[in-house]
C-alpha cells in the first residue's frame, strides 16, 4: 500500500490505460481516414462526374439518337407509303367520278337524283351510348377499308356500264323510225288487191310513196348482207341487225351501200325509185326475224 492508499493505486493504474488508449484511438483514425481517402478516389473516378461515367452517357446518347433516326426513316417510309396509297385512291375515285357521270349521261339520268359531282346526302339519329367517345381506327385499317369500297364501287359501276352499254346495243340493232327521209305510206302489211292482176295477194311489207331520188335510210345498226337486182325487187339492199332481225329496202333507183359494209342507223343507203315489179316511184320496206317476214308498222312507229 502506498501512502495514499487504495485510492492512489486505483489513479495510477487509469494513467497507466490512457496512453494504451490514445494509441487504439490514432490506428482507428487513420484507418478511417485512409477509408475516406480510398473511398474518394474511387468515387472521385467512377462517380457522376468522373470519366467513365461521361463516356457511359455519351454511348447511351449515341444509341439513343440511332433509335431517333431509325425511327424516324421508319415513320417517313410509312408516310410515303401512306401518300401513295392515297393518290392511287384519289386517282381512282376520279376516273369513278368520270365513269358515274358518263353513265349518267347515258342513262338519261336526272343530275338531281344521282350527281357525281357532289358527295352522296347522309344522316341518322345519334346512336351513341351514354359516356362512350367516338373510335378512332387504325389509319392503315381505314385506308383498307376505303380501298376495298372504291375498288367494290368500281366493279359495280363497270358491270352498270356494261349492262347500259348491252342495252344501248340492243336497242340500236332492233328496226325502229321511218325508212324514208320522206313520204307517206301508200300500201299496209297483210292481205291486199294485187296492183297488177286484181287478185288477192299477200303483201309482205309496207310501201312508202315519194319524190325520185328520195333518200332511203337504214331503220338500225347492222351490216349490208345483199345489194343489187333481185327479180320483181328490182335494184334492193339486205341488212342483217343481229337478234335474228333482217330489214329489205327494194325498189331503188341507186344504191348508195355495198355488201359487208357496215351502216348506222338513219344513214342513207340507197336512193328510191321504181325498178322491179313497181308501179311508180316508192320503197317496199320489210322487217324478217328469224327468218319470218313481220309486220313493219309496229318498228315505224317506235
Amino acid at each position: 500500500m502506498t501512502a495514499n492508499g487504495p485510492v492512489g493505486f486505483v489513479r495510477a493504474k487509469r494513467l497507466r490505460r490512457r496512453p494504451l488508449l490514445l494509441s487504439v484511438g490514432a490506428i482507428v483514425f487513420l484507418a478511417l481516414l485512409a477509408g475516406a481517402f480510398v473511398a474518394g478516389g474511387r468515387y472521385g473516378s467512377a462517380g457522376p462526374l468522373g470519366k467513365f461515367t461521361l463516356a457511359r452517357w455519351k454511348q447511351d446518347l449515341a444509341t439513343q439518337q440511332a433509335m431517333i433516326d431509325k425511327t424516324r426513316a421508319t415513320v417517313g417510309d410509312q408516310v410515303a407509303a401512306l401518300a401513295t396509297r392515297v393518290g392511287r385512291m384519289q386517282a381512282q375515285l376520279t376516273r369513278l367520278d368520270a365513269l358515274g357521270r358518263h353513265l349518267t349521261e347515258v342513262a338519261k339520268l336526272d343530275r338531281g337524283e344521282f350527281d357525281f359531282d357532289q358527295p352522296p346526302a347522309v344522316g341518322g339519329p345519334r346512336t351513341e351510348a351514354a359516356g362512350e367517345g367516338p373510335v378512332v381506327p387504325s389509319l392503315v385499317e381505314m385506308l383498307d377499308t376505303v380501298e376495298a369500297a372504291i375498288d367494290d364501287r368500281g366493279r359495280q359501276l363497270t358491270a352498270l356500264q356494261n349492262l347500259i352499254m348491252t342495252r344501248e346495243l340492243a336497242q340500236q340493232i332492233v328496226p325502229g323510225g321511218r325508212p324514208v327521209e320522206s313520204g307517206y305510206i301508200s300500201s299496209l302489211y297483210g292481205q291486199r288487191t294485187d296492183p297488177f292482176d286484181g287478185d288477192n295477194a299477200f303483201h309482205s311489207g309496207l310501201d312508202f310513196a315519194g319524190t325520185p331520188g328520195t333518200r332511203v335510210l337504214a331503220v338500225a345498226d347492222g351490216i349490208v348482207s345483199h345489194a343489187g337486182v333481185d327479180g320483181g325487187y328490182g335494184r334492193i339492199i339486205e341488212i342483217t341487225h343481229g337478234n335474228g332481225y333482217v330489214t329489205r329496202y327494194a325498189h331503188n333507183a341507186k344504191l348508195l351501200v355495198a355488201p359487208g359494209q357496215t351502216v348506222k342507223r338513219g344513214e342513207p343507203i340507197a336512193l328510191m325509185g321504181s325498178t322491179g315489179r313497181s308501179t311508180g316511184t316508192h320503197l317496199h320496206f320489210e322487217v324478217l326475224r328469224d327468218g319470218r317476214s313481220v309486220d313493219p308498222l309496229s318498228f315505224v312507229r317506235r
